[in-house]
């Protein structure tokens, strides 16, 4: 395995300039816990005036295309503080699925005729795989080709709802391919049918195709090789909106055992409390740091993006799953109500937990990278 130098895992000037205004001049106004707590109980659970300003107010929907296709030209380590924020807010827009996912499948392709669209937020993309599927796996042949339609189910798709421009990966006689399919030209030959998902802030949904037109994006190992740079991309940037619950976890649950009284004293003021704070505090950190030097691999092209991901997949995945349960457990009876957002929290860190590969998954994968011989 070859060495490179050590990554800055420090936020810059450029980062922390971008995470004030979008965590206190918007999600702090747009997207306050009681407001969201209503939403999910709604028909409509995507704030899509939430989605509108991340695009054409913050203009941080395409951080990491370039300016000639509409972006800012900016990079993951940018996108990367988004996402930890959305993550903070357990935000219910489609920024994992557009503005990661099927933009790192377009700009890996090529794909110039939609990216501008996507990358203004005015066109929300979906990359049309289970939510559950990461890196490395055999390619999907769940859709079929035939002439140039496609046909098939695509089952629990993360950000398909909003979504206006699907990137499909399909198999037909000449081998596998990535096809894009416009949903306004499309028709009723495509239809999303939602699913009950654990994480009401990020619905799923099942896609059903029956000879939708479809335009090529990548044919053969071309479209094996976009696909896979787009779930690795996905699963180190994932990480970063799992350090952003997890963040909030322990931030809200501090300052709940600071006002909550036990026997006339403060909760937080007892040692075993104080212990599993200052145990989750340490935990987190050491999540940031492994969550940040994914991000910073991915954007220098570093040829070991593959193993960070994977690590940050393993240890984030977990630890933020328990940090999300020891928030639920401190705040007492009140976190265990419906009225409580922590339960939103638990809900997105045990969903993102199963996303884009299981920290088992994401394990075995290290396994391989690192050329560990297999268990006796």
């Amino acid at each position: 395995m070859s060495t490179e130098p050590a990554a800055d895992l420090l936020y810059n000037e450029v980062e922390d300039e971008l995470r004030l205004p979008l965590r206190r001049a918007l999600l702090a106004d747009r997207c306050p816990t009681g407001a969201l707590l209503t939403r999910i109980e709604s028909d409509e659970p995507y704030d899509t005036e939430l989605w509108r300003a991340l695009g054409a107010e913050l203009g941080v929907t395409g951080l990491s295309v370039p300016e000639e296709y509409g972006g800012a030209g900016a990079g993951w380590r940018e996108t990367a503080v988004v996402l930890e924020e959305l993550g903070r807010a357990v935000a219910p827009v489609p920024y994992l699925g557009s503005s990661v996912l099927a933009t790192a499948a377009l700009m890996a392709a090529d794909e110039t005729r939609v990216l501008p669209e996507v990358a203004a937020g005015r066109r929300a993309a979906a990359l049309a795989v289970p939510f559950s599927t990461g890196p490395g796996l055999p390619f999907p042949d769940a859709v079929r080709l035939s002439g140039s339609a496609l046909s098939g189910t695509v089952t629990s798709v993360a950000d398909a709802t909003p979504a206006r421009v699907l990137l499909v990966p399909a198999v037909g006689e000449a081998g596998p391919g990535l096809y894009l399919v416009d949903l306004a030209a499309a028709g009723d030959t495509v239809t999303l049918a939602p699913r009950r998902s654990l994480d009401l802030t990020r619905p799923l949904a099942d896609i059903t195709l029956r000879s939708a037109p479809a335009v090529p994006v990548a044919l053969g190992d071309e479209a094996i090789r976009v696909l896979d740079v787009a779930l690795t991309t996905g699963a180190a940037l994932l990480a970063s909106e799992q350090l952003g619950v997890a963040e909030w976890c322990l931030t809200t649950t501090v300052a709940y055992v600071k006002e909550r009284h036990q026997f006339g004293r403060p909760v937080g003021s007892f040692q075993a409390v104080k212990h599993r704070l200052a145990d989750l505090y340490g935990l987190v950190s050491q999540a940031r740091a492994v969550a940040r030097n994914a991000v910073a691999a991915l954007d220098a092209g570093s040829p070991q993006v593959a193993l960070k991901a994977s690590l940050a997949q393993a240890f984030v995945s977990e630890a933020v799953v328990e940090t999300a349960e020891a928030a639920l457990q401190l705040h007492g009876g009140i976190g265990f109500t419906w009225e409580h957002p922590v339960h939103l929290y638990l809900k997105r860190a045990k969903s993102d937990a199963l996303a884009l590969g299981t920290a088992d998954r994401h394990r075995s994968a290290l396994a391989l990278l690192v050329d560990l011989p297999p268990a006796a």
